[in-house]
Parts: structure tokens; sequence; C-alpha cells
């Protein structure tokens, strides 16, 4: 039978590094609390204009900001336009009463029709396959490119809507 002993020195060595590793989990925790705290609650974060640095200047990229579930109601009511991020398939087998399909894959091909039908200053809500689909966020920094001025993320998507009871429609509107 091995002798599974640990020498004094190995045994320092993994304690020290039990600890730091402790200690930069608590630093790390109390920096970024809320965030963790809205990550388990289901809430966002506030996404800021990020600052792009390439050889010869620096470039502010525009990114969609969040917006949460009890909000849309009233933004809707107030004007604003819900836009499914998904491929035209899964918006036929269900989208979001009243939102508009401009599947990410086809957004430049149908841009050009998009913006007859939608104005720049419109609010726009992009949703996709909820918190692991990056569909809605890219077509977001999409259309802040091409000049849209008020485009939101609803994170939680067409899961977390449906799954809440929610009103949702089948087919292409």
């Amino acid at each position: 039978m091995s002798d599974l002993s640990l020498s004094p020195t190995l045994k320092r060595i993994l304690l020290e590094a039990c600890i730091l590793v402790t200690v930069a989990f608590a630093v790390g925790l109390s920096i970024n609390y809320q965030m963790v705290l809205n990550a388990f609650s289901g809430k966002t974060v506030s996404a800021a204009p990020v600052q792009k640095t390439t050889q010869t200047k620096v470039v502010e990229e525009l990114l969609p900001n969040p917006v949460e579930i009890g909000e849309i109601d009233e933004m809707v009511a107030e004007g604003a336009m819900l836009i499914d991020a998904r491929n035209i398939a899964d918006y036929k087998a269900g989208h979001i009463k009243g939102a508009i399909s401009l599947p990410i894959g086809e957004a430049e091909t149908k841009l050009e029709s998009f913006r007859q039908q939608v104005p720049k200053e419109q609010t726009l809500i992009l949703y996709c396959n909820g918190f692991g689909c990056h569909d809605s966020f890219d077509l977001g920094v999409f259309l802040l490119k091409v000049g849209y001025q008020d485009v939101l993320v609803y994170e939680g998507g067409f899961p977390e809507w449906r799954d809440q009871g929610r009103a949702i429609e089948e087919g292409l509107q």
C-alpha cells in the first residue's frame, strides 16, 4: 500500500494556496456583490458604453441597455416595439404577442425594409431565447451602429415570458 501522507512543506503550500483563493474570492465577491445578487435574482446589470482602443484612436461602442420583464408592458403601452431576434422558425412556433421578427442572421439583408417600417427614434425592445442567447444583444449593437437611438435588450427572452404565462402568439404577423 502506498503512503498518502504529505510533507510539511507541501502541506504549507496547499494551505497558503487555499488561503489565497479564499481571500481572492472574498475580495471579488465584495467588489461585485450587486452583480452577483442581480444574477441570482434574475435581474440585469446596466450596460454602459465601452471604449475600444485601436492602434490609432479610441472608439466608443454603444451597447444596448437591459430591461426587466416588469417594465415591458408600460414601455409597449408608451410606444416601444418588441423585436424578436430569433430565427424565423422559432418566431413562427411562438413569439411575444405583437413582436416583429428581425433575425440576427438576416439583419443586414432586411435592414432597408426594417428602416421603412420602424423609425430610428422608436424605442426597441429586443429579445431571443433567454439568458444564454446573445442574438438580441448582437442585434442591438448592430441597430445602434446603423443609427437607432433607444435600443434595449430583454435578457429573459421568450422562455421567461412564456414561463410567466404572458401573451404569446404563433405564425407570421
